[in-house]
């Protein structure tokens, strides 16, 4: 036999889902009414940049981003040669890849990732270049330094 709490918490459970199968009735009305029209009632600025900016915020909240884009704008001799080797390449992309990098758990793959952000997605990499293995190798020291 159920208790008062228990029969209670269903009916909760039911009302909730009650309300929001009305509201999406509601949506779908809005929708066969108003055609594509219908993300007005729902969206505050539709026509606004939101599309464009959309997790920007996870992007600029970031600590750890926050950090490495601090070290590679940095006088250190090692963000220095890594701004050398990017040339033109984007400061901003590499630390964004490299902080999804760093997110690898063994050493090695984690290694391997920074190599081939270093080498570009146009460029493949070359086992035998030692100045790449350093260069991949003494960023990640400083980055472990920093994080």
């Amino acid at each position: 036999m159920l208790n008062k709490r228990e029969t209670h918490s269903c009916n909760n459970q039911v009302d909730a889902f009650a309300e929001a199968l009305a509201t999406a009735r509601q949506m779908q009305q809005n929708w066969l009414t108003y055609g594509v029209d219908f993300v007005n009632f729902y969206v505050e600025d539709v026509d606004g940049d939101w599309l464009e900016t959309w997790g920007h915020d996870e992007i600029l909240s970031n600590s750890r981003l926050n950090a490495i884009k601090e070290f590679l704008v940095s006088d250190e001799s090692v963000a220095v040669k890594v701004r050398e080797h990017l040339g033109e390449r984007s400061l901003f992309d590499f630390a964004v890849n490299l902080e999804e990098s760093w997110k690898i758990s063994e050493t090695n793959d984690r290694l391997s990732a920074v190599r081939r952000l270093l080498a570009g997605e146009e460029n493949s990499v070359d086992a035998d270049d030692i100045r790449l293995e350093d260069l991949a190798n003494n960023l990640l020291v400083k980055l472990a330094e920093i994080l």
